[in-house]
């Protein structure tokens, strides 16, 4: 019924099952703080958007059209690597044969002043934005990698006590799935695998 990656089992009978989620939703759903336009011939990545690429010669074009339109505080290229599974990120990768330009990942300066309550972008805000968005990249790629999970709680006789979904990135300790969990045993079965 689910595919299951790992398994954790108490003594008492306790059973976590962390599982592939199989029907992900997309980061770019949530309230991001950054803009993701992006264009690939075989892909659907990023944020719905009012920019078409054949409307620009290039990405430099499209890239100072951006710029124009939206007054950046921070505007970072995306790259596709493409190879048995795709990924993204915002420096080119080593293989000019299955990587590619895709688009751009940004924040407006009227968003950040928004966000973070001021009227002059310091350089502190600015970091702090680029942690954030480098965060958002990350996650987004977790979901296009098919890196989300969720976990289902079965007692001893195997009946499903609990269940939850959308848990971006595989490490248990860091995605959100032992937060989750309330059973103290559980928690350092967990800790203990995870750390081996």
């Amino acid at each position: 019924m689910f595919n299951t990656i790992k398994e954790f089992t108490t003594e008492s009978g306790l059973t976590l099952k962390v599982v592939v989620d199989s029907v992900p939703s997309s980061p770019r759903h949530d309230d991001n703080l950054g803009t993701m336009v992006c264009f690939h011939n075989r892909y659907i990545l990023g944020d719905v958007n009012d920019y078409d690429l054949n409307d620009y010669s290039g990405w430099k074009e499209m890239e100072q059209a951006i710029i124009k339109n939206e007054n950046p505080a921070i505007l970072l290229p995306l790259y596709l690597y493409d190879h048995s599974g795709i990924t993204i990120y915002h420096t080119p990768f080593s293989c000019r044969w299955d990587s590619v330009q895709v688009g751009f990942l940004f924040v407006s300066k009227e968003t950040l002043r928004k966000e973070y309550s001021v009227k002059r972008i310091t350089k502190k805000v600015k970091e702090t934005a680029m942690q954030v968005l480098l965060g958002e990249l990350e996650t987004y790629d977790q979901y296009i990698r098919g890196y989300v999970y969720g976990f289902v709680l079965e007692d001893a006789e195997g009946d499903e006590i609990d269940s939850c979904w959308g848990f971006y990135g595989d490490d248990v300790t860091k995605n959100g799935i032992l937060d989750n969990i309330n059973d103290e045993e559980l928690k350092s079965l967990i800790l203990e695998e995870e750390f081996v």
